[in-house]
């Protein structure tokens, strides 16, 4: 059975004073093409709407349940904000930066200011807001789930329309991630206008290169400082 976000990291800080929590998360880190986009999500307090224990983590969802709690989200939140950062931004400073610049701008974008950040996985130095970065935040805290789904779907409908935009490489069903599709159709057309080429795959194939592996994040990158 799968782990049910809840609301114990939101309800402690809360006894300790902070009122307006922000769950912050991303969408897009390891694709080779599209934006990253992240999401920032101040639930109501106190509340315990319904559709709360139907919240999981974005990658454990469908679609029709993605979209679903994506209105419900938006309808019932105290505020959302969103953050994206284009391929381009992601070329010129890595993707670990383009994340955290993500989060920074979907903080900024909320229409509430918050007090405290709980963070998927990630620590926003620069940020001046008190916060914590939570190991698989996004199966265990419910704000942070929430905001994994707001970014995810937020991508997902960028990705459908890039197909639209840029045909033949099949945005709306891989949403720019590393499938066997996305790399055939990536060496026969070569790179898109939104193509990450500073991720090993794309980056092979510009130089006519094999593509290699299909997973973006290569040693190469996870060795660069956050």
């Amino acid at each position: 059975m799968l782990q049910r976000p809840n609301l114990d990291h939101e309800n402690k800080l809360k006894s300790q004073g902070y009122m307006l929590i922000a769950g912050i998360d991303e969408a897009g880190r390891g694709a080779l093409a599209g934006p990253v986009v992240a999401s920032a999500v101040i639930l109501p307090h106190p509340a315990n709407l319904p559709w709360f224990e139907l919240v999981r983590d974005s990658k454990e969802l469908n679609s029709r349940k993605r979209e679903s709690l994506f209105d419900l989200i938006n309808k019932e939140a105290v505020a959302v904000g969103i953050g994206i950062v284009t391929p381009q931004v992601i070329d010129s400073i890595n993707i670990f930066k383009a994340t955290k610049l993500a989060m920074m701008q979907a903080v900024e974008n909320l229409s509430e200011q918050p007090n405290f950040l709980l963070i998927d996985r990630l620590s926003l130095s620069q940020c001046p807001i008190p916060q914590e970065g939570i190991t698989r935040g996004d199966k265990t805290c419910l704000s942070i789930a929430c905001a994994s789904i707001m970014a995810k779907v937020t991508r997902d409908r960028m990705m459908e329309e890039f197909d639209q935009i840029y045909p033949g490489y099949g945005f709306a069903q891989h949403k720019g991630y590393g499938t066997m599709k996305h790399i055939s159709c990536l060496q026969k057309l070569g790179p898109s206008p939104i193509h990450r080429r500073y991720f090993a795959p794309v980056r092979n194939i510009i130089m006519g290169q094999s593509p290699g592996t299909t997973d973006p994040v290569n040693s190469a990158l996870l060795s660069l400082p956050l």
